[in-house]
């Protein structure tokens, strides 16, 4: 045999074997490594490449070499789901390194971290300043994770005590050109309103290369020509904007009639109007 074709078909086992061994650790493999996995990611990658380039030895004590490697680390990965103390002394635990603004240095040393390495992480989470963490700790993964005190925390819904409904979920209706029929009934519509949404923004399906439909029935598109604008739809906004009419002529009405009765009706029916727009306009605004 030749000696390329050797090393052509060594590497092909190389490969099936390593993805069926990787396919059974898990996809933990490929996320945020731990000190033990990037060992073991090295090394198997080093046995791969012995596997395939090694022509001066027998190929299968490789695969033997491989097999139980990723036994090894299969079983380590077992024990450590059962075990807290062996995952523990496996992976490590982990450390506080900022505690109500204040930088731990002890800490910091003992995870060989310098003060601009953790300022770096902390511009990454969008912190400038280390006084406005109340608390931040390094994973077993090297990732630094923080928590904003209280006053630097943005803003949310839960703050003011306001419940907002999940966003419903969009879907792809359109990729490269061609109609997913799937996720268009799954919203409840089909083909003739796409057709119709289409030509009121004035585009064709085959130069669409992405569509979305959000969970209002709103539709997106992203053309396949960059230099085209497409205009943004305007259901929202027209019926953000018909509501504040009539409840101006609610108003209007209230302040022309003379009859009491009338002038209370008119009232109540504008201030409940009103409330109507104010819970609505975050949708309608988007």
């Amino acid at each position: 045999m030749p000696l390329w074709l050797e090393v052509v078909i060594r590497t092909l086992v190389s490969v099936v074997v390593l993805f069926f061994l990787t396919r059974m650790l898990g996809k933990r493999q490929v996320s945020q490594l731990s000190l033990f996995e990037y060992i073991t990611g090295i090394t198997i990658g080093s046995i791969t490449a012995y596997i395939s380039l090694d022509v001066d030895t027998d190929w299968y004590l490789g695969i033997v070499a491989l097999v139980v490697w990723v036994l090894v680390s299969y079983g380590i990965e077992v024990l450590q789901l059962k075990s807290k103390r062996s995952r523990n002394w496996i992976e490590g635990k982990s450390t506080v390194l900022i505690k109500d603004g204040k930088i731990l240095e002890d800490n910091l040393k003992k995870e060989k971290l310098t003060n601009e390495e953790l300022l770096e992480q902390l511009r990454q989470k969008n912190v400038f300043k280390a006084a406005e963490v109340e608390f931040a700790t390094i994973e077993p993964s090297g990732e630094v994770n923080i928590l904003l005190k209280s006053e630097y925390q943005p803003i949310t819904p839960a703050h003011l005590g306001i419940k907002v409904a999940p966003e419903p979920e969009s879907q792809a209706v359109i990729l490269d050109g061609r109609v997913m029929d799937e996720p268009l009934s799954n919203l409840g519509l089909n083909r003739d309103w796409l057709d119709t949404e289409l030509e009121k923004l004035g585009v064709s399906i085959d130069n669409v290369f992405l569509g979305q439909v959000d969970g209002y029935g709103q539709l997106f598109v992203d053309l396949y020509d960059d230099q085209l604008q497409v205009p943004e739809p305007q259901e929202k906004a027209s019926l953000l904007a018909q509501l504040k009419k009539c409840e101006a002529d609610l108003e209007m009405y209230a302040l022309s009639t003379e009859d009491t009765e009338a002038k209370q009706m008119y009232t109540d029916c504008s201030n409940q109007l009103m409330q109507v727009i104010h819970d609505v306009k975050p949708l309608l605004s988007q």
